[in-house]
């Protein structure tokens, strides 16, 4: 994808996945990933990477070959019988300046990531390691991934709520989008402050 200005990242970060996903018109997110530490939020293009159950190497590969900014997007197929993840990675793809983590997969040392600040989202803890065995092989253009497809160079905004997914192309217009959905929803708590009802102001029943 065309570099994104950091002021549109720090931006999209502020807004927050919910209203990204619902300026986007309800497009593409991930539900179900937990947070190592929720206060953190994280924006940036996907890497995608494919890493067969229970090994990492092909994770040690891409955070060796990720550019600065990237998040990385691994796929290990929801394998939750070793740590793909753990303090040496966080280390390793923190001084490639690498922003971030989603993984369907366990991960490990949680305490020493929440420790150094990396924003990791995952599907679970398990101490068990993981083997380095895995063959060389290229990270995907595309993939289903969380059961919607995830394309190389989309944009995350990932926080505690999900990860919000923006095609490049359209960054622009659903920042726009967001701008406006946050603003319609400071009035509307604007109204409530002052004793309006929700069924009021939506016009429910």
């Amino acid at each position: 994808m065309d570099k994104v200005d950091n002021l549109v990242l720090e931006e999209l970060r502020s807004l927050g996945s919910a209203t990204v996903y619902e300026a986007a018109g309800r497009g593409r997110a991930l539900t179900g990933f937990v947070a190592v530490d929720p206060s953190l939020a994280v924006v940036g293009p996907a890497r995608l990477v494919v890493s067969p159950p229970g090994d990492n190497l092909a994770i040690h590969r891409a955070i060796a070959t990720a550019s600065r900014g990237d998040i990385l997007v691994v796929d290990v197929d929801e394998c939750a019988t070793a740590g793909h993840w753990g303090e040496i990675t966080t280390v390793a793809a923190q001084a490639r300046g690498i922003a971030g983590l989603v993984i369907n997969g366990t991960i490990r040392d949680s305490r020493a990531i929440l420790a150094r600040g990396f924003p990791a989202f995952h599907r679970g803890l398990c101490i068990l390691a993981a083997t380095k065995v895995a063959p060389p092989g290229e990270g995907p253009e595309s993939m289903v991934f969380g059961g919607c497809t995830v394309r190389a160079g989309d944009l995350l905004i990932a926080d505690v709520d999900g990860v919000a997914i923006v095609e490049a192309e359209r960054v622009g217009d659903v920042i726009e989008a967001a701008r406006r959905r946050a603003a319609d929803e400071e009035e509307t708590m604007a109204r409530l402050d002052a004793g309006a009802t929700t069924l009021e102001i939506f016009g429910w029943r």
